[in-house]
């Protein structure tokens, strides 16, 4: 799968098109308010700043009808249910290599279970278990009871609305964060992960024959979006009291950490290192002094008892 090339500014070419704009050091270090797409449920717990909010599956909701005619295809599927495949937005169906997409045609007639699949194009030789669709409403699909398992690219929007819906994953990265995303699925027990270069059929119906028959996967997703919806407010509220929150304190000064002023050298407190390096120095120094001042006189004192 060829990803989307994306290319990063940096400080030059964004000072060239924003000449007025501060320089991005002073911007990183007047903010007042940070919020982060992230929740501690899924992902590592780390120690945040009063300024630092965790806003993370804000885009996830609660799953609405589905159309009368995909809710009766997902449901005739029976107990053994759908597999909903989707590769996002932004990688198009159509940008798929054949080889890849020929992999993808021969393991899902193997499979024994509906495939959902979100493709822009059309598409040939697929079998009779596969639906085709350019475009599906992926959150509403997820909660359906009887779809057993996400076929996904990794991104973190849908990696929170399948965690969110409480839906296995098996996940093929492309680019971005969507590897780390991956190995996160693969850690946490949610779900599979699976390279490009290394992809066959057969691969395909191990891992997601292992998903469907091990209720493993589905207990830790059900865990884990337990704890992504337990929480005392939505997302959405705490992004919205927050933001308010700065306006009403004109700018909220006593959010901020006071290192944010720091230098790098005062940040890392390489004063106090290098004042430790040279007290060590110092003690090395005078512990070798003594050593020798120990060694000449026990020696000396040696060699006078000899020649008395």
């Amino acid at each position: 799968m060829e990803p989307v090339a994306r290319h990063a500014l940096g400080p030059a070419q964004i000072s060239a098109q924003f000449p007025d704009l501060p320089p991005l050091l002073d911007i990183e270090r007047n903010q007042s308010l940070t919020l982060m797409n992230t929740h501690f449920s899924i992902t590592t717990p780390v120690p945040l700043l009063p300024s630092q909010v965790e806003v993370g599956a804000m885009n996830c909701r609660p799953a609405k009808p589905l159309p009368q005619d995909l809710e009766a295809w997902i449901a005739g599927a029976g107990s053994a249910g759908v597999i909903y495949f989707s590769l996002g937005s932004v990688a198009r169906g159509e940008t798929m290599p054949p080889q890849y997409r020929q992999v993808f045609v021969e393991a899902f007639r193997r499979l024994p279970q509906r495939v959902l699949w979100k493709y822009e194009g059309e598409l040939e030789g697929v079998s009779d278990n596969v639906r085709i669709s350019s475009w599906l409403p992926q959150q509403d699909v997820l909660a359906h009871h009887n779809v057993k398992v996400f076929i996904s690219h990794g991104g973190l929007l849908s990696l929170q609305e399948s965690v969110y819906h409480n839906t296995p994953l098996l996940v093929l990265p492309i680019f971005g964060d969507q590897p780390k995303n991956a190995m996160f699925v693969e850690n946490s027990g949610l779900g599979h992960m699976l390279v490009w270069e290394e992809l066959t059929a057969d691969s395909i119906v191990d891992a997601l024959t292992d998903i469907v028959s091990s209720p493993r996967y589905k207990d830790n997703v059900a865990a884990m979006s337990a704890s992504l919806r337990d929480q005392l407010t939505t997302p959405q509220e705490l992004a919205v009291f927050w933001t308010e929150y700065v306006i009403r304190h004109r700018g909220a000064p006593q959010l901020r950490c006071p290192a944010a002023q720091l230098s790098w050298v005062e940040f890392l407190m390489l004063d106090v290192v290098g004042l430790l390096l040279l007290v060590l120095l110092l003690l090395l120094f005078l512990f070798r002094r003594l050593l020798l001042a120990v060694s000449a006189a026990l020696l000396g004192g040696g060699g006078k008892k000899k020649r008395d």
